[in-house]
C-alpha cells in the first residue's frame, strides 16, 4: 500500500505504558504512529513529507517539552504539538499555547478529547503543507519569467496601467502588452485580481 499522504502521529513520553496506550488508541482509530522515550530521539528521525503532529509529554528527561517546543521553532521545524502532562499548571499551558501548541491536555487522557486534538493538529499541518506546495508552484512559475516580465508584473500588481508601465520602463505600449500577455500566461493568472493574490503569496509587495 502506498504510504503517500498517510499522516503520522509522533508520541514522545518517557513512560512506556502511557506511550503504548496512546499508540494503541491511535492504531484503533486507524492512525499511524511512532513512539520515542526522549525528545532527542525524535530529532534524529527523518520525518516524511506527509501530514504529522506531535503528542509531547511536558516532563521529559533531558530536554523538557516546553524547551523542545522552542528548539523546534528555532530550527524551523514546523509540526503541530499537543502537550500532555500529569501535573500541568495554568502558566505552563498559557506559555505552550502562546508558542503555537494545538492543545494542552492533562493525564489521564480522555480518548475522544485526545483524538479530536490530533485530528485538528493533522488538519492544520495538512493546510500548512498545501500552502507551502502552492507557493513553491507559484515560485517555479515566477522563475520562468524574464527580467522584463518581472518588472512588468511588479508594475501591474502595483496598479499601473499599460501606458504608465510603458512610460516607467521607457518602452512602447505594444511591447508592454506583449510582455504582460506572456507574463500572465506563464503565471497562469486568469485575471488581475488573481495575479495580485499570487504576488501577495510570493511576498513581492514591499513591506510597509
Amino acid at each position: 500500500m502506498e504510504s503517500a499522504n498517510i499522516p503520522t502521529v509522533f508520541v514522545i513520553d518517557d513512560d512506556a505504558d502511557i506511550r503504548a496506550s496512546i499508540r494503541g488508541l491511535l492504531k484503533s482509530a486507524g492512525l499511524r504512529s511512532e513512539g520515542f522515550e526522549r525528545a532527542e530521539q525524535f530529532l534524529q528521525t527523518k520525518v516524511s513529507d506527509n501530514p504529522s503532529c506531535l503528542v509531547l509529554d511536558v516532563s521529559l528527561p533531558g530536554i523538557n517539552g516546553l524547551e523542545f517546543q522552542q528548539q523546534l521553532t528555532k530550527a524551523g521545524r514546523q509540526i503541530p504539538i499537543i502537550f500532555v502532562t500529569g501535573h500541568g499548571d495554568i502558566p505552563m499551558s498559557v506559555k505552550a499555547m502562546k508558542s503555537g501548541a494545538v492543545e494542552f491536555l492533562t493525564k489521564p487522557l480522555k480518548r475522544n478529547v485526545l483524538l479530536d486534538a490530533i485530528q485538528q493538529a493533522l488538519a492544520r499541518d495538512s493546510v500548512r503543507r498545501q500552502g507551502q506546495a502552492d507557493i513553491a508552484l507559484l515560485q517555479k512559475r515566477y522563475d520562468t519569467l524574464s527580467r522584463r516580465q518581472h518588472q512588468v508584473m511588479a508594475l501591474v500588481v502595483s496598479g499601473l496601467l499599460n501606458k504608465q508601465i510603458a512610460s516607467e520602463l521607457g518602452t512602447t505600449l505594444v511591447t508592454v502588452k506583449l510582455h504582460r500577455a506572456q507574463m500572465m500566461r506563464k503565471m497562469q493568472a486568469r485575471s488581475l485580481a488573481e495575479l495580485v493574490r499570487m504576488a501577495e503569496k510570493l511576498r513581492l509587495f514591499p513591506s510597509t
